[in-house]
């Protein structure tokens, strides 16, 4: 009609209060990527190589625990890497181990008592689902390896960190090559895909898609479609996965063990195979 279109400023461009606008609901709700899932095989595959490596090959020990956590927790990519994100990696302050009923002091218990751990949650700080201060918890998977309690800077890293006199405020994902040493190395998404990409490639072609179609962003939806393929409700994987949902599933208690008990052993009983494009 000739008009101004209102969406425009005087130079010609959006506006700048609709770009935010839109960046901010794109935050909220990402739009859709093609991420192939990848199957629990991939993750037994890697729990094998981790098991099997020299002693002093700490870092991709690491590697090994942070695929398993971001597997189990459905964590973001920013989550259990050391990227530039919006989201940013965990610390040991923000990790609660518990025997039965007592919760252990991480920074003061002994190394016998952390190995008794059975339970352990992270606290969610900063999500893109707006929700701060969530506190998601998982029991062990049964299994020795691949488990979220075990992996969870238990045994493996969490002692790793005291060796270095690490803080608390020191994230998960940090490596040091040498005890009392400053050099460390950083768990990035390159290196988690990588290390995937060498389980795919050993398991073959069987499982369905190519080794370009592994990046470390499809541990996340690793995690709910082992859950899917073990039945559990739909709702129970959008809460724990942290996706956004109606407003009555805020009142699960995912840090409550009775609720979170089997979950993780179910995940390691989905095993599946993608039908080739």
């Amino acid at each position: 009609m000739g008009t101004k279109d209102p969406h425009l400023s005087s130079f010609g461009k959006i506006d700048f209060r609709i770009q935010c606008t839109i960046s901010m609901w794109e935050k909220i709700e990402p739009h859709p990527h093609q991420v192939k899932t990848i199957p629990v095989q991939v993750l037994w595959q890697v729990c094998f190589i981790a098991q099997h490596l020299p002693p002093d090959s700490v870092f991709l020990c690491a590697l090994a625990d942070m695929i398993i956590i971001a597997f189990f927790f459905l964590l973001r990519l920013g989550e259990y890497t050391d990227a530039p994100s919006d989201t940013f990696p965990f610390r040991s302050m923000y990790v609660q181990l518990s025997i039965d009923d007592r919760r252990l002091d991480i920074a003061m218990c002994s190394l016998a008592e952390l190995s008794q751990a059975r339970f352990a949650s992270l606290t969610f700080t900063d999500q893109k689902n707006r929700v701060r201060g969530e506190v998601t918890g998982l029991a062990c998977s049964g299994d020795p390896y691949p488990c979220p309690v075990l992996a969870l800077i238990l045994i493996r890293h969490i002692t790793h960190l005291w060796a270095n006199s690490a803080s608390s405020n020191t994230p998960i994902v940090r490596v040091f090559h040498h005890p009392n040493s400053p050099s460390k190395s950083k768990v990035t998404p390159a290196v988690i895909t990588k290390q995937l990409r060498q389980a795919v490639q050993f398991l073959g072609p069987d499982l369905g898609f190519l080794l370009l179609d592994v990046l470390a962003q499809s541990l996340r939806a690793a995690g709910a479609t082992a859950l899917l393929v073990a039945r559990v409700d739909t709702g129970i994987i959008r809460f724990l996965g942290r996706w956004r949902s109606d407003e009555m599933l805020r009142y699960l208690y995912l840090q409550a063990a009775p609720i979170m008990a089997n979950y993780a052993r179910l995940m390691l009983q989905s095993e599946y195979t993608l039908i080739p494009n």
